[in-house]
């Protein structure tokens, strides 16, 4: 019976991919700690929920950006990599004492606001990098089972809070959430329907801050734990 359930146990296991940040560890353990204040983007698809693979961009002060390839706990590929696939800047690094979510988090907020969007999915890609403020953001992508984009979450990496979504809720963003309906509310035929999208991308933005509070994760408590 033991080995019965062993058997049908192992499949399970089989499908517990490594999130971003034990795919950062192995970077920092081959390359020393040194290297993960040089990482520029880390990018996974088709996870389900965490991708098979990650790759991470790392600034190279003498070959410019390399190309790491994470699979299995270990560096599948390194190869010279593409700067322009880099942060919101040229050359911009990842601050990583400001992470404060695992790609497994920034799944779970994801995946709250595409329920609270009544958005369903198969899949999810993820990218981390600097917004145009320096400061890290989680962009993930939610897809089909045809792999068509169903919408997409921008999600502060430090904060856990929603900035702003595609697909979803028509677009809104923070700004047009705290500024638009300061201006009047809209007018004419279309108020409702503004109403109506304020309010959905207004209460995503309260459950994803009580989802983050329960999935936040401290990159530099995880890295220093062992």
């Amino acid at each position: 019976m033991w080995v019965g359930l062993l058997l049908l146990a192992t499949p399970v296991w089989a499908q517990e991919n490594a999130t971003a940040y034990e795919a950062l560890r192995v970077v920092g353990s081959e390359f020393g700690r040194e290297a993960l204040h040089q990482i520029v983007l880390i990018r996974g698809t088709k996870g389900d929920p965490q991708p098979e693979k990650w790759k991470i961009v790392v600034e190279d002060p003498q070959d410019g950006v390399r190309e790491l390839e994470i699979a299995d706990g270990k560096i599948d590929s390194d190869n010279e990599g593409d700067r322009g696939v880099a942060g919101s800047t040229e050359g911009a690094t990842i601050d990583v004492s400001q992470l404060n979510l695992d790609s497994s988090g920034a799944y779970a907020v994801a995946s709250h606001t595409a329920e609270a969007s009544h958005a369903s999915f198969a899949t999810a890609d993820y990218m981390l990098r600097t917004d145009d403020r320096g400061e890290p953001m989680w962009i993930v992508t939610l897809r089909n089972k045809s792999s068509r984009p169903v919408g997409t979450i921008y999600i502060g990496a430090a904060q856990g809070t929603v900035m702003r979504t595609e697909g979803m809720f028509a677009g809104a963003t923070m700004e047009d959430v705290e500024g638009d309906y300061d201006n009047g509310e809209g007018t004419g035929p279309f108020r409702s329907a503004k109403r109506s999208i304020k309010h959905g991308f207004d209460r995503a933005q309260e459950e994803a801050r009580g989802m983050f509070e329960k999935v936040k994760r401290s990159f530099s408590d995880f890295i220093n734990r062992d």
